[in-house]
């Protein structure tokens, strides 16, 4: 559609924290202020689209997807370019229009293979954006190791220098690492990481609160999955759970923490406890694998097998969970129904919170003006209508009717 003028019309639209009846005008793929082409340039839209009272929200964005549709990205390493684009391609009927490509504790050969080719790259027809890679480990605790591989675990050995041994030199690719602060040396790493623009999670760890207290100081902002592969909240030592709570955090800062809302990893009772205290820090995460799109069977997480059954995937032969395969509209559904909270809350979930925590709020995760015109139309229950991206539509569920789209004929 190029520098055409939309408009959206007969909308209800997320902004500024409220879902505000008011037409989205889109231009050159940005969110645009309508009183200038009005007023300024004495213009109006080129294509004019009826929304039929529906909600538009800023496109899902996911900082934890391990693949899906088939895909592995911890395991297919010769074919990870294409599985990329099946994975971006599948994540659009769900609203997804960004996303982190997940890589689970793995071998540094195997980190050298893939991360220099998991680019960076901007999302469209062919699939959600790609915003860079988060790795999930493997400077992890072994003790709370998960479902990961315990003969791959690393420890910060060399320091800052640890970071280009084990993942190799393209590890600017990288734009959040999961890892352990109780770890030796993790506060040299972590000021390394965040001073270089990489969103430093705390996770699959022993981290008491004062551990994750001095990492958040260090420049830690985000906990990985909130209550899966940590302590358990202890009232004398709350552990990372704490920091939900902490008196300790430096002023203006904000810790996020991800959450995987499928109603399985975690108890609608756990859910409700994080969002009560601390709603502002809320971010939805799939964690999706492989199964994701598919039927029940056994799948790859990396070099192990995992059994998906029903609506849960365990390591085979265990009952140890490893990653979902809950859809991130989904997700956004089982917060509203589990916590209560608002439709505005749900969405900012899945949207400016993972934003703000990635550092992309000036670009992404809300419907403010100069904004990237990614977007999903939703119904009333929060079901994906269609996906825009860069105001293009890129997916239409077959279910919904589409919309009516006009093109003006100026005079």
């Amino acid at each position: 559609m190029g520098n055409e003028i939309i408009q959206f019309h007969n909308c209800f639209i997320l902004r500024d924290g409220k879902i505000i009846k008011e037409d989205l005008w889109t231009c050159d793929g940005k969110i645009v202020n309508p009183e200038p082409i009005f007023f300024d340039q004495k213009d109006y839209a080129d294509i004019k689209i009826d929304c039929e009272g529906l909600t538009i929200a800023p496109g899902f964005i996911d900082v934890q997807v391990n693949g899906g549709f088939g895909v592995d990205f911890s395991h297919d390493s010769e074919t990870i370019e294409e599985g990329l684009k099946v994975v971006a391609k599948g994540l659009l009927a769900y609203g997804t229009t960004s996303f982190c490509p997940t890589l689970v504790t793995s071998s540094p050969k195997y980190y050298h293979q893939v991360v220099e080719k998991i680019k960076k790259t901007p999302g469209g027809s062919d699939g959600a954006e790609i915003l860079g890679i988060h790795v999930e480990g493997p400077f992890i605790n072994n003790d709370k190791k998960g479902a990961h591989d315990l003969q791959f675990i690393h420890k910060f050995t060399n320091g800052a220098s640890s970071i280009e041994e084990v993942y190799g030199k393209h590890w600017r690719n990288i734009s959040m690492i999961t890892l352990a602060p109780e770890l030796e040396n993790s506060t040299e790493v972590i000021k390394y990481l965040t001073s270089n623009g990489v969103t430093v999670s705390l996770g699959h760890s022993m981290g008491s609160l004062i551990q994750g207290e001095e990492a958040v100081r260090n420049g830690a902002s985000f906990i990985t999955h909130l209550f899966n592969a940590m302590l358990p909240f202890h009232h004398r030592d709350p552990g990372l759970i704490g920091l939900l709570a902490s008196s300790k955090i430096p002023p203006g800062k904000t810790v996020y923490y991800g959450i995987i809302a499928d109603g399985i990893h975690t108890h609608p009772a756990a859910l409700r406890i994080a969002y009560r205290t601390h709603p502002k820090g809320l971010v939805l995460v799939t964690d999706a694998m492989s199964a994701l799109g598919l039927q029940p069977g056994q799948y790859k997480l990396g070099y192990q097998d995992v059994d998906v059954k029903e609506n849960c995937a365990v390591l085979a032969g265990t009952t140890t969970l490893c990653g979902a395969i809950a859809s991130m509209d989904k997700c956004v559904r089982h917060l509203k129904r589990a916590t209560e909270c608002s439709t505005v809350e749900a969405l900012e979930a899945a949207t400016l919170h993972p934003a703000c925590a990635l550092g992309i709020s000036n670009r992404k995760g809300s419907l403010l003006f100069g904004r990237d015109a990614d977007f999903v139309i939703l119904d009333h229950d929060l079901n994906v209508v269609s996906t825009w991206i860069a105001s293009q539509k890129v997916y239409q569920n077959p279910a919904a009717v589409e919309l009516t789209s006009r093109r003006i004929t100026k005079l």
